[in-house]
């Protein structure tokens, strides 16, 4: 179990650089989905598909920032719940 949640530190996503980059491989991904769909169904509909392929990408872009944001927010907190804690400790004894 332990060598399981070593591997699963790979998969998370820890910055912004990160997210950035899983959002371009989804938009590139999208954006040849949406091409796809454009030449299968020629006009409004191959349109109206190809927009909804890359909303999706703005939709999960946009969560995986805000993750990445929460998470980050939660560590700061955290580091200076620590030092306060420390230093109360210090004050003590």
């Amino acid at each position: 179990m332990h060598m399981l949640h070593r591997v699963g530190r790979f998969f998370r996503i820890t910055n912004g650089f990160e997210a950035g980059v899983i959002i371009y491989a989804l938009a590139l991904g999208a954006a040849m989905r949406g091409e796809a769909y454009l030449k299968t169904y020629p006009g409004g509909l191959g349109w109206a598909l190809f927009a909804a392929c890359l909303l999706a990408v703005l939709m999960a872009g946009a969560a995986l920032v805000d993750g990445v944001r929460a998470a980050n927010l939660e560590l700061a907190v955290e580091r200076r719940l620590r030092r306060v804690t420390r230093s109360a400790r210090g004050l003590r004894g």
